[in-house]
């Protein structure tokens, strides 16, 4: 296993294992977040137009490109629709809007950030569209439950390539991936190293198995993404981390350290701000 590594998606399109989120980055740290790791050879970036950074992390783009001298093919590229955004003609527009912000002429996959009730139907036949006219190389999802898909394939022509959802030891959501395996949609991970509601880097198991390979507890959590064929995609905007978070392929975990992570499982939402929203309608409460 290694950085520039794939999984390959229901439509053939690889797909990158890793790469970097930018969520809360502030435009100014996102673009040299980006630029910094595109220098440590991160193979993908992933932003939506909800954090506000879209032509921060555009700029960073072309910075990194040029200071490597790496091709735009050699970069995969997502960012995601907005709540308030979605419907078939505001997605179709907000798309070439984004586009415009990250200064490419396609994305590598766009996803639909929250399942908006009564919205995300014509939002998804918008991104058919989008898929099918070339603009997009892969379109899915994020936050959907195993109800909110099936309802969205049985109303679709084209299956979702990808569904990003929360996703770490404390919230490991086993249905929903085994779901997702049997529908050959690839599960993304967000807040994989835990988000603002609680710090996995102070649970004891985690800090034992990170003693234990002389390595951080971020770098047992992105290893443990990897092993369990999720992608992933860490936040980080200080340079040494961005770099110490890819350094992840030179070591495994093994069955033992996997069954005391799968342990530790306890259906925890780590993200503050999901206590107001309505996760299975992405509207607040």
């Amino acid at each position: 296993m290694q950085l520039t590594d794939t999984v390959t998606l229901a439509n053939g399109v690889a797909m990158p294992r890793f790469g970097l989120g930018v969520w809360q980055a502030e435009p100014a740290a996102a673009t040299q977040a980006v630029k910094t790791a595109i220098e440590a050879n991160y193979p993908m970036i992933d932003t939506a137009k909800a954090y506000g950074n879209e032509a921060a992390v555009g700029t960073g783009i072309q910075a990194g490109l040029k200071a490597t001298g790496k091709k735009r093919s050699d970069l995969f590229v997502t960012t995601k629709l907005a709540n308030p955004d979605q419907g078939y003609q505001s997605t179709l527009d907000n798309f070439e809007a984004s586009l415009k912000r990250l200064q490419l002429d396609y994305l590598d996959l766009y996803l639909i950030h929250w399942p908006v009730s009564g919205k995300w139907a014509e939002t998804w036949r918008a991104f058919e569209n989008l898929y099918q006219a070339g603009k997009v190389r892969a379109i899915g999802v994020c936050n959907f439950s195993q109800a909110t898909m099936t309802s969205l394939i049985r109303q679709s022509s084209i299956k979702p390539m990808v569904d990003q959802v929360e996703y770490h030891p404390w919230l490991q959501q086993p249905e929903l991936k085994a779901y997702l395996k049997t529908a050959g949609i690839q599960q993304e991970a967000w807040s994989p190293l835990g988000g603002t509601g609680g710090n996995l880097r102070d649970e004891p198991v985690l800090q034992a198995i990170a003693q234990k390979h002389q390595r951080s507890v971020a770098q047992i959590l992105l290893r443990w993404d990897l092993q369990t064929d999720v992608i992933t995609i860490p936040k980080s905007v200080h340079p040494a981390y961005i770099r110490e978070n890819a350094q992840i392929f030179d070591f495994a975990l093994d069955a033992t350290d996997l069954a005391q992570i799968k342990a530790l499982d306890q259906h925890k939402r780590t993200s503050y701000w999901l206590s107001s929203f309505d996760w299975y309608t992405g509207t607040e409460k």
